[in-house]
């Protein structure tokens, strides 16, 4: 993964993008306010590089936060958690299927960016698309969310 061009967002874009994303993950992003941010094009998608860290980035017009840009700014809101035995399948890159969950945030509605977490250490495992409601995930069958970005692949290991 090679940075075709890397542009400053303009403040009002800036200002957009911050109330979009808090928006979704809640208050936590609030602490980019005085960060400088940048989009930085590559391969399929757009990243948005804060003081120099990929930490969110845009597919089919939605932003994302990547995993690290999770880790960072702590966020705990629209979060699917899953249970050990669905980890090794989600760090490879799979769907989160609805048996593997024990809880969801039950404000996520259909097609919200989500943060999938494991449920013994609450940490942050992939990110992606909610194909039900949050209050529908636990305890049914079939697929909760569509994987988008997850640790371990190039999004995770790209590095400026």
């Amino acid at each position: 993964m090679k940075i075709k061009s890397r542009v400053q967002l303009r403040k009002s874009a800036k200002n957009q993008l911050l109330s979009d994303i808090t928006s979704i993950f809640g208050e936590a992003v609030k602490k980019l306010e005085s960060s400088k941010f940048e989009t930085a094009n590559i391969d399929d998608m757009s990243l948005i590089l804060v003081d120099g860290e990929p930490l969110l980035f845009q597919i089919n017009g939605f932003y994302f936060p990547t995993v690290k840009g999770v880790l960072k700014l702590g966020l705990m809101k629209n979060v699917v958690t899953v249970d050990s035995g669905a980890v090794r399948f989600v760090i490879n890159g799979a769907d989160i299927m609805c048996p593997g969950i024990v809880d969801a945030d039950p404000d996520i509605r259909e097609n919200d960016p989500v943060i999938i977490i494991e449920e013994a250490h609450s940490k942050p495992l992939a990110i992606g698309t909610a194909l039900m409601p949050g209050a529908e995930m636990k305890g049914n069958k079939g697929k909760a969310v569509k994987s988008i970005h997850y640790v371990g692949d190039k999004l995770w290991n790209f590095d400026i």
